[in-house]
């Protein structure tokens, strides 16, 4: 069984907590999906088990620092993180993993700094969920709006672990046995049972997306070889078509579809990591 380590990546503005999964072989930096943590990766890495991973809880996730108070969660904003996160662990580049939103933040990180990504393995996501540009003021207005009313939420406190797992799985299709890796890693204890680690001002709407033109520049920007897993279940903000036209911008990309949900590199890590390791060979 692969070794595992926990660590605390001390950034100048908050402290990122990760697992690393420490091997000799291609360096990797594995990146989350919205309210997920580092475990989502953990039924994936235990079958690459030559790959030196490092998968971080981003800001707000599982058990890293949330944002200081009255700072927004801003996608962009991760993109330092990452490149600080790289200089911390001492990779000039490495491999980005990503699922879903961590996907996007891969995805853009490799636009902008092609030199410090070898390679893109990329799960349920490919660029950013964007906004037509005429459709901005009605999003900035939701976002205040979210924003003024945040102060007024309870957290939700569970009885026990098994109740936050039932609550994940009314909400994510996903194996039980993996939703619970997830949720003993994204709860927090307190005097009469758990509550979310997570900051709750993720759930608020963000007030800024980049158009599609914009992400499909980016995407045009990608220069290393790309993986894209896609799971055969598709959500309906990443329909084929939005698929098809986002993989024809990347020059050197290689698409393929495992049966499954969104959560399939956890659901179906077998298949997920076959995909991995053929983009390799190829």
């Amino acid at each position: 069984m692969r070794i595992v380590d926990e660590r605390r990546l001390a950034l100048p503005h908050l402290t990122l907590a990760a697992r690393e999964w420490p091997a000799h072989g291609p360096k990797v930096l594995a990146l989350h999906g919205w309210l997920d943590n580092a475990a989502s990766f953990d039924p994936l890495l235990f079958l690459l088990p030559d790959v030196h991973a490092v998968a971080i809880d981003l800001p707000g996730h599982g058990r890293s620092d949330h944002r200081p108070v009255g700072a927004w969660y801003h996608l962009v904003d991760n993109l330092t993180e990452i490149d600080v996160a790289l200089d911390l662990l001492g990779w000039p580049s490495a491999i980005l993993l990503g699922h879903s939103m961590g996907a996007a933040l891969a995805s853009l990180y490799a636009a902008a700094r092609p030199n410090r990504v070898d390679a893109l393995w990329l799960i349920e996501g490919l660029g950013p969920l964007a906004t037509p540009e005429a459709e901005l003021p009605a999003l900035m207005r939701q976002a205040l709006d979210g924003r003024a009313r945040a102060h007024d939420k309870q957290l939700r406190v569970f009885g026990s672990i098994d109740d936050a797992v039932g609550a994940r799985l009314a909400a994510t299709p996903m194996a039980a046995v993996n939703a619970r890796l997830l949720v003993e890693r994204g709860l927090r204890a307190v005097e009469d049972g758990f509550v979310w680690s997570s900051d709750p001002r993720l759930m608020l709407p963000g007030p800024i997306r980049a158009s599609e033109a914009q992400v499909e520049a980016c995407l045009a920007a990608i220069e290393c070889p790309t993986l894209l897993v896609t799971a055969s279940e598709t959500p309906p903000y990443f329909p084929p078509a939005l698929v098809a036209r986002r993989s024809a911008r990347v020059r050197r990309l290689t698409h393929r579809v495992v049966c499954g949900t969104h959560h399939v590199h956890m659901d179906d890590a077998a298949a997920t990591a076959a995909a991995i390791e053929g983009s390799r060979a190829g």
